[in-house]
């Protein structure tokens, strides 16, 4: 359910003294938001080695790209000092309401928390620096007509399925760390929302899908994750 919100105008406010910018998406493409991550990744692939990686990729298959995964996941999951629930308490603490899904995001070589909140029926992303646990910006999603009807309905579902919940996504997170680092948590949204999905790291960047229960806080392994693995490697042997 994490949604993706594209910014269109940005009313940015000063950052002074670690403030904070508060930016109104409309919808569509604008890249000045708000302050920079103090968590950047570094790029170890070098132009002129390409070729030669592209080559080398052809005569491994997917091996390669199975190991450069693992390894960019274990530089992203390290390199937040900040975890998903502190990020989430971080983002409420900026913007009431209800927080719907949180995910460790790169963007432009600057690592970030993406939160969603939900207040009402109106969506916010707030972006938090994983590196401090500041919030970096947040936004409103004003929806143009096409898609306004389409994130009334995610609105309201999400109420609907949140109602009477006693696991947030913060006590998500926490329970999902006794399985590796938390790098998303996001509602389970297929059929009737009674879990939340985390998606943990470990310590070699191998990753895993659990379920969180939104009553009883039970954490389940993701059997419908693993197999949706078992069978593209089935199709990969075809």
């Amino acid at each position: 359910m994490k949604r993706n919100i594209v910014i269109a105008t940005v009313a940015a406010a000063a950052l002074i003294g670690g403030g904070t910018a508060t930016a109104f998406a409309t919808g569509g493409d604008d890249d000045s938001a708000a302050s920079k991550s103090t968590v950047q990744l570094k790029d170890h692939d070098r132009d002129d080695q390409d070729g030669r990686d592209d080559d080398r990729d052809d005569d491994r298959g997917d091996h390669s790209d199975d190991r450069d995964d693992a390894a960019e996941n274990t530089a992203e999951a390290k390199a937040a000092k900040v975890t998903a629930a502190d990020a989430i308490k971080a983002a409420l603490a900026h913007t009431s309401g209800t927080a719907v899904s949180a995910e460790l995001d790169d963007e432009d070589g600057g690592l970030v928390w993406d939160v969603d909140v939900l207040k009402g029926s109106t969506w916010h992303n707030v972006e938090v620096d994983p590196g401090t646990g500041k919030v970096l910006g947040s936004w409103v999603d004003k929806a143009d007509s096409d898609d306004a009807a389409e994130d009334a309905a995610d609105a309201a579902r999400v109420n609907s399925a949140l109602k009477g919940a006693s696991v947030s996504a913060a006590d998500a997170a926490k329970a999902g760390a006794d399985k590796g680092t938390v790098t998303s948590v996001d509602l389970d949204d297929d059929g009737t929302a009674t879990a939340w999905n985390v998606e943990t790291t470990g310590a070699k960047g191998a990753e895993s899908e659990y379920n969180v229960d939104l009553k009883t806080g039970k954490v389940t392994a993701d059997r419908t994750d693993a197999q949706d693995h078992d069978d593209h490697d089935g199709q990969d042997d075809d």
